[in-house]
């Protein structure tokens, strides 16, 4: 069960190169695509979910060429997109009904049944007679997983999810997507690097449209291990020393700034080696696109 891409590329009518030449090999379980605003991430999501065409490439799951039998993809497939809209007059549950119906689940008792542990899934069961217009954003992608799980896909994307939700909010979504992602291929697409660190087993960075590395994070983070370097410096001191040193990123903390540099070799002027995370990976990488 697992998805090949290959060669994908696209470039919409505006001439902005969305995708160039994007191959991803994703087996079953949580994959991050990690990535800035604006590095195609979405693009690469409308496309595995059959909602544009590319230029060129192929994509398979399991045995379906996905570009030619678009419709046998959709069967098996769940997308919550970054932006996704519901009748907000309406409660939890009878919106859930009505997509479970265009899923295909058109026995009212199992389409009962369903809707009902799908929402205890999502923990809106207690406020499921509630019209969604009211619900809290990270209650709202829940009912949006909820609503892409309603078909038991085989393949489920997620784009952006937690942008925007509070901390506890977004903690009980991953929560919910890490209880999902054991039996399926979960595409999770963010630009919050700590969605990747916290849940991905493999992952990938896209960046103007390109893969610029892919793999397992821990082996990833080889590639900048013994590399990063850190020093604490006062904040009107920060602007120098990113002219003179390769800043890869920069943080505030007590009205200092904590500084990442990237050097193979001790940059000296009290600068301490770090252990890497996958944060230092993403601004060493898209940094050096």
């Amino acid at each position: 069960m697992t998805l090949r891409i290959a060669q994908i590329c696209k470039t919409y009518p505006n001439g902005v190169r969305a995708l160039r030449d994007i191959s991803l090999t994703i087996a079953p379980g949580m994959f991050g695509l990690l990535g800035p605003n604006g590095a195609g991430k979405s693009s690469l999501m409308r496309t595995i979910a059959t909602l544009q065409l590319p230029d060129s490439g192929t994509i398979h799951f399991r045995d379906i060429d996905v570009l030619r039998e678009p419709e046998k993809l959709r069967a098996q497939l769940g997308y919550l997109p970054q932006e996704f809209g519901l009748y907000p007059n309406m409660p939890a549950d009878a919106i859930l009904d009505h997509f479970a119906t265009l899923k295909g689940v058109v026995n009212p008792r199992e389409r009962k049944e369903l809707v009902g542990a799908l929402l205890q899934q999502v923990n809106l069961y207690d406020v499921r007679k509630q019209s969604v217009g009211g619900y809290s954003g990270g209650m709202k992608q829940r009912l949006g997983i909820a609503i892409a799980l309603a078909g038991s896909p085989t393949l489920l994307i997620v784009d952006e999810p937690t942008a925007g939700l509070d901390p506890t909010e977004r903690n009980r979504f991953l929560n919910l997507l890490a209880d999902i992602g054991h039996d399926v291929v979960v595409i999770l697409s963010t630009h919050i690097v700590e969605d990747v660190r916290e849940l991905c087993s493999h992952m990938a960075i896209i960046n103007q449209g390109q893969v610029v590395v892919q793999g397992e994070p821990e082996r990833l983070l080889d590639e900048v291990r013994g590399h990063i370097w850190r020093r604490i410096v006062p904040r009107a001191q920060a602007d120098d020393y990113r002219a003179r040193y390769h800043v890869i990123s920069s943080r505030m903390a007590a009205g200092n700034t904590v500084l990442h540099v990237y050097a193979t070799t001790s940059p000296g002027d009290h600068f301490e080696p770090v252990e890497p995370d996958i944060e230092d990976l993403y601004f060493h990488r898209v940094a050096d696109v």
